[in-house]
């Protein structure tokens, strides 16, 4: 076994690798950016090496630099995590002549499963079934439209060398055809260097099916079960459960067959994932299930397998990279229980599911479950990394246990100032659909409405019993400091003439997300408060922490929200969402608000298509603009029919969060 290994990644596959070396007694070695210089896998590393600037491509995805960085910290082994690094057959030749030990399999195997088209013919010669489509060599646009009118819509175009959903369209319209795959093209280009793609049909109730295959030096293959991961939003996983929910003995034991088949086709070493698209109108059945690609890595869904299973992974990697035979035999793989996996990622769904980053003030995760992650209170989301911040796993005896848990699990995270999906994701897990296991890959687009739609009126009344609660206290000046308003003066925007053991109905304005909201308190001899709004009747019991940072809050007894204060406010965490409450009317701008017609950057970015121009007439939901940040396309669409007045920026240009890209001026306005 080698005493020494680098990880050639980032954020918590790196922090989840260095777990397992550590308590295998190895040095670990971490390699950043300028952007990761205070990152949690920097810190958790034995040693560190700077490998240059923020963007990926001079740093993480530099194979020069990484490989120097081995060898001047004398790295006897080389783990690529996922992503980045970790399916260039290249860099892992390069690892290995450097007498590096390269822990993943290889290089011809990574070669032969690495163009998704390539792959499906070595599938089609091994008898495992592929999906109808085309992998052809004849790129041009022509050849691909007759393609996709022969195969039929709707139809999905795959950027051959893609991975974890980029370079992934999905088109319903002949007429919509070149848009997607100029999209695609551009997406396979900027994230893996390769503009090529294929396409395939579009199943219309399609699962998500992919199973944990292990090879050695030995020539031993086993699985480790399937995994479903079929709860997806723009083709990006969510949320993965380990088994596949309805899928009976005998179609399992028929697919798990067919990924070792796969596997053994190339001669697989390590871990690796053959991922399946099942035809899901009439349940899972063998002859609907079909090959679709194989990721030749670990996943970022492992810890769901390694839940069922009892099997660390990580372990089984480093040891078959040393030349040692797979500890178990398939028959001793054991599959117990029911695991299930959320990945929290840094955005808000409220606003179109825009990535969200800045630095994370405030970042609790449950205590009691798993949970994988790369950041940590202090640290920063950056405009260059992928927005996935943690992974909540469970394991529970039942499907419906390990939903429930994972629900509770996703309302217990507390993220600010950065937004997450964690509410989104506690409701989808309590959706009856996916309760019942009645869930594809178009579940989240098809309750898309009921998934977002969350109240925030009692987060909004919780709020305003912790700050009048506050306010209200003996040391209220002395926690909440000096401020815009006096909380002792009646105002228009605060408080009515509220005074602590005042007379029953005093009335309390307060703010959140630019809204008023009324409520009527009064004060009780156990310092709770009775409150009303509307047809709505409470008692309310704040309890501050040390030093008054930090409330929760209880609603007739049950717990309601956890506080903290910002400034003059409280931000109020409530089933998994957040709010900021406020006495004063909040002054600040939204920005990306676009009701004059302005569309303004979201967040920094690079813009990578300019579909219309200064000039054009537009219609209401038409992309102006195309802004790639966090490795995703993200397209600003006109507001309202109108005409583009101005065109601010070319492709190609660096903007920053704000910025105004363009200005569609309204139809009747012109």
């Amino acid at each position: 076994m080698f005493k020494s290994v680098l990880v050639a990644n980032r954020g918590e596959i790196a922090c989840r690798v260095f777990r397992t070396a550590r308590r295998m007694g190895l040095r670990t070695i971490a390699v950043y950016s300028e952007a990761d210089a205070n990152a949690l896998h920097v810190r958790e590393a034995d040693e560190a090496v700077l490998i240059g600037p923020a963007a990926a491509r001079e740093s993480y995805l530099d194979a020069a630099k990484v490989l120097a960085a081995a060898k001047a910290t004398g790295a006897e082994a080389i783990h690529p995590g996922y992503g980045f690094l970790s399916e260039n057959a290249d860099f892992a030749e390069a690892v290995a002549a450097a007498g590096i030990v390269w822990i993943g399999p290889k290089p011809s195997s990574i070669r032969a499963m690495g163009l998704k088209d390539a792959a499906k013919k070595l599938m089609i010669e091994a008898g495992v079934p592929v999906t109808p489509g085309y992998q052809g060599e004849d790129q041009s646009l022509e050849t691909l439209t007759a393609e996709a009118n022969r195969i039929g819509f709707p139809v999905l175009i795959k950027a051959v060398a893609g991975g974890g959903g980029k370079g992934m369209r999905k088109v319903d319209r002949p007429e919509d055809f070149a848009e997607g795959l100029a999209s695609a093209q551009r997406e396979g280009q900027s994230s893996f260097g390769d503009p090529r793609v294929l396409i395939e049909s579009y199943i219309t109730r399609p699962r998500h099916i992919e199973v944990q295959v292990f090879g050695d030096s030995h020539g031993n293959v086993v699985h480790l079960h399937e995994r479903d991961c079929s709860l997806q939003r723009r083709h990006q996983k969510v949320i993965e459960e380990a088994p596949a929910p309805g899928m009976d003995q005998a179609t399992r034991d028929a697919v798990t067959a067919a990924a070792v088949r796969a596997a053994k086709a190339v001669d697989y070493q390590g871990a690796g994932t053959i991922e399946f698209i099942a035809d899901a109108s009439d349940g899972l059945k063998a002859d609907r299930i079909w090959f679709m690609e194989m990721n030749t890595r670990l996943q970022v869904e492992h810890p769901v397998t390694e839940a069922i299973t009892g099997v660390d992974l990580v372990e089984w990697q480093l040891r078959v990279a040393a030349g040692e035979p797979i500890p178990l035999a398939q028959a001793d793989i054991p599959m117990k229980g029911w695991a299930m996996e959320a990945r929290l990622y840094a955005e808000d769904p409220a606003n179109g599911f825009l990535p969200s980053i800045g630095r994370l003030d405030h970042f609790v995760m449950p205590d009691d479950i798993r949970v994988d992650t790369g950041v940590m209170q202090g640290g920063e989301v950056s405009q260059f990394y992928d927005p996935m911040i943690a992974k909540l796993i469970v394991h529970e005896d039942s499907r419906e246990a390990a939903a429930a848990r994972l629900a509770d699990a996703c309302r217990e995270v507390e993220v600010w100032p950065v937004r997450t999906n964690a509410g989104f994701m506690a409701r989808c897990l309590d959706h009856p659909r996916f309760v019942e296991g009645d869930v594809d890959t178009g579940f989240i687009a098809a309750e898309e409405g009921a998934l977002i739609a969350a109240s925030a009126s009692e987060a909004v009344l919780a709020g305003a019993a912790a700050l009048l609660d506050g306010l209200a206290r003996d040391d209220d000046r002395a926690f909440w400091g000096s401020g815009p308003f006096d909380p002792w003066t009646p105002t228009p925007d605060g408080i009515f003439g509220f005074r602590a053991n005042s007379s029953p109905g005093a009335k309390v304005r307060v703010y959140s997300a630019d809204a008023a909201s009324d409520f009527v308190f009064s004060s009780r001899p156990d310092w709770n408060w009775n409150v009303s709004a509307g047809a709505t009747s409470l008692v309310t019991d704040v309890q501050w922490g040390r030093r008054g940072k930090g409330a929760s809050v209880m609603f007739d007894g049950r717990p309601a929200a956890s506080i903290i204060s910002v400034e003059d406010d409280v931000v109020v965490f409530r089933a998994g969402e957040v709010s900021r409450v406020s006495l004063c009317r909040p002054t600040t701008a939204t920005v990306g608000a676009a009701s004059d017609g302005g569309l303004r950057a979201p967040m920094p970015g690079k813009i990578v298509a300019a579909p219309a121009k200064a000039g054009d007439a537009v219609t209401k939901g038409q992309p102006i603009v195309v802004l790639e940040a966090m490795k995703m396309e993200h397209a600003l669409t006109a507001p309202f029919d109108g005409v583009v007045a101005e065109f601010n920026v070319a492709v190609g240009d660096q903007v920053t969060d704000g910025a105004v890209l363009a200005v569609v001026k309204a139809a009747d306005a012109t």
